[in-house]
């Protein structure tokens, strides 16, 4: 049981990074092809990328934190 939550751990931890680096590379492109969108608004282009690494990282340390606890109780 142990084994499956670790491996569906390792999928959201690739399934979040995916979208991060896509929502990220979509962003920049929207930014190049329409530049005239995102000077309208007070904030740079990028705020939006570093709000969801930020995220990222949340959510990144949580998982990380579940899977050593899981590692601890494998090994007993």
């Amino acid at each position: 049981m142990l084994k499956k939550i670790n491996s569906f751990i390792n999928i959201l931890i690739g399934g979040f990074i995916g979208a991060f680096i896509g929502g990220s590379i979509f962003r920049y492109l929207d930014y190049k092809n329409y530049p005239e969108l995102f000077v309208m608004q007070s904030a740079p282009w990028y705020t939006g990328i570093q709000i969801s690494g930020i995220a990222l990282i949340v959510v990144l340390i949580i998982c990380v934190l579940i899977k050593i606890i899981i590692r601890k109780k494998m090994n007993r």
